[in-house]
């Protein structure tokens, strides 16, 4: 059975193909449209599709794709194949939801801490036992660059760069030093606080910057980049074996 993973993210869309459990290729599309749908359906022939948003998307689209397979729309009410302690599910990010799935899957039996560097840095829970107890959410590298930008009078808008200094020498190198070591600290740290409740944790980051942070931290770390299209797969074969049993 060929499985197609849609993901919009708040700055791309990733799609994948699976077989069964098996990645066979991905892409990152800047929308989502009815001309990537027609695209996506002419690479394989797709039996089952599962489509995962953070934001608002374009619904003829969806319906196309609900046309040629079984789709499933991934929803707070979606059944998952792990246990959802989250006590505003209507207001988790989906793609949360799918990085507890997939690092589940990756680590049976196994406490997990899925770090997701992208636009926002999340931090997400997963116990040996599958119970999703949530997490928290920070600003990423880039919305802390712009945060400083638009709301002061003077400081430059920055990008990610490499830094090896911890003391900035002008406005410039402060603000890098700031944000990147900072943020660096932050990471450190929130793991150093779960490993006190969860001593064998399991850390994996995945995210955009997730190569930025991989080799700075203290804490040995798991590098994932697509954990959360595996955890999408897992909630699409999930559900259609529900679907099949019905």
């Amino acid at each position: 059975m060929i499985n197609l993973i849609i993901d919009i993210g708040n700055s791309f869309v990733k799609t994948a193909f699976f077989k069964n459990k098996d990645l066979l290729s991905s892409e990152i599309h800047d929308n989502f449209t009815e001309n990537t749908v027609k695209h996506l359906l002419s690479i394989y022939q797709v039996e089952a599709a599962i489509l995962s948003s953070v934001r608002p998307h374009d619904q003829k689209a969806a319906s196309l794709l609900s046309d040629n397979c079984l789709l499933i729309q991934l929803t707070h009410q979606t059944p998952v194949p792990v246990d959802n302690y989250y006590e505003s599910s209507e207001t988790l990010g989906m793609d949360r939801l799918a990085g507890v799935a997939g690092a589940s899957e990756f680590f049976p039996g196994k406490n997990c801490l899925i770090i997701d560097a992208g636009t926002c840095i999340t931090y997400d829970l997963i116990t040996a036992e599958k119970k999703y107890l949530g997490g928290s959410i920070s600003p990423g590298l880039n919305m802390r660059f712009k945060a400083l930008h638009n709301f002061t009078g003077n400081l430059p808008l920055l990008n990610i760069t490499e830094i090896n200094y911890i003391c900035g020498k002008t406005t410039e190198e402060s603000v890098l030093s700031g944000v990147i070591n900072g943020t660096i600290a932050e990471i450190d740290e929130i793991i150093n606080k779960y490993k006190q409740y969860y001593p064998d944790l399991n850390v994996i980051m995945s995210g955009g910057d997730m190569f930025f942070f991989d080799k700075k931290l203290k804490n040995q770390i798991f590098a994932l980049e697509k954990i959360v299209l595996f955890g999408l797969n897992e909630i699409l074969n999930y559900n259609v074996k529900i679907y099949k049993n019905k």
